[in-house]
């Protein structure tokens, strides 16, 4: 059976594995239909993502059919077409027992911690799969980046009329920018890069952004477009530690910011005259939960999240190894690449 593995540092090689076998109690296998590229994958790809490890079969973000399930499968049932939860969790430490599965202390991210989704097909277990409705296997494949978000913006808890600034117009910013602004919050998105805040205007309808220079006057700009205010929760999505410091010069006094974002370097911040004073609350935001994936599959059918703009990019399987390069380039324009594995 097909499959592609990035067996060293920017290296694809396409290899062979066995066909899975028939489920066991509580499984189901799977064809994978779609896949969706994320920067976790294009970390991995790098060399640069903790908690990966060469060779893997990478694929995370999945819409996939049900084929069979095993003994004592309830939530679907073969035919069914399904988005996948990849956060692969023991429930039985103490994070599973108190209902936080996102951050398990025995995690194993499919496709990141053990081989992923990037074949022909794969068994999973059943309660890890999301029956899609009426959603493509490419939105499907979506819903995985959206719940990212989801659950980052769910920790800030912005609040309405509230100034919501996320520093990141990447694919986990713009999730978030979704949340936030179902939320009611005042929505600003901050990068460096203006063809990303050119999509952000253009296609998501957010028409506060602010170019940073790295000076004050990225302050003041946030300043002016949050009403005369700093922002009242931050949500950082950028990996970047410069940025992770930075964003507390951008909190209002008793703010909440959010690190989405995985950066490997230290941190250092002043505490005194910044944290301290204004009374910042520090939180991290790690995966998402069951009901992020229901809730967004939901959304979407409602048409409260138009998926239309994200999938800016497509390969077959058998192009992704010419193509990687050209999508992970910074003047690509790529927000969401997708790969067709199966037809």
């Amino acid at each position: 059976m097909k499959a592609l593995q990035i067996s060293e540092i920017k290296t694809w090689k396409r290899i062979d594995i066995p066909e899975p076998g028939a489920p066991g109690a509580g499984e189901a296998l799977v064809r994978v239909h779609r896949m969706g590229v994320c920067g976790t994958d294009v970390g991995c790809y790098l060399g640069k993502f903790p908690f990966f490890a060469f060779p893997r079969i990478p694929g995370h973000e999945l819409g996939v059919e049900v084929i069979a399930v095993g003994d004592g499968v309830k939530n679907v049932k073969p035919g069914d077409r399904c988005c996948v939860e990849p956060y692969l969790n023991c429930g039985e430490c103490d994070s599973c027992r108190r209902g936080h599965t996102n951050c398990c202390e025995h995690n194993q991210t499919f496709g990141v911690m053990c081989d992923g989704g990037l074949t022909d097909q794969v068994i999973l277990p059943a309660r890890k799969l999301h029956q899609a409705g009426s959603l493509s296997y490419e939105q499907a494949a979506l819903v995985e980046t959206l719940a990212i978000g989801c659950h980052a913006v769910d920790r800030g808890a912005p609040k309405a009329s509230e100034n919501a600034l996320i520093l990141g117009a990447g694919p986990i910013g713009l999730s978030a920018l979704e949340f936030a602004r179902l939320a009611d919050a005042n929505v600003i998105v901050a990068d460096i890069n203006q063809q990303r805040l050119d999509f952000v205007s253009e296609s998501m309808g957010v028409d506060k952004t602010v170019l940073l220079n790295g000076t004050d006057q990225d302050i003041d700009a946030i300043r002016r477009l949050g009403g005369g205010r700093l922002a009242d929760v931050i949500v950082d999505a950028t990996g970047n530690h410069h940025s992770m410091v930075r964003a507390f010069e951008f909190a209002a006094f008793a703010a909440r910011v959010v690190y989405v974002g995985i950066t490997q370097n230290d941190l250092h911040f002043p505490h005194a005259p910044v944290f301290h004073r204004r009374e910042l609350t520090l939180m991290a935001s790690r995966n998402a939960l069951p009901t992020d994936f229901s809730r967004i599959i939901r959304l979407i059918e409602e048409e409260k999240i138009n998926t239309d703009p994200w999938i800016t990019h497509h390969a077959s399987f058998d192009d992704v190894p010419d193509v990687f390069d050209q999508w992970i380039a910074p003047d690509s324009g790529v927000i969401k690449a997708m790969i067709e594995v199966t037809a």
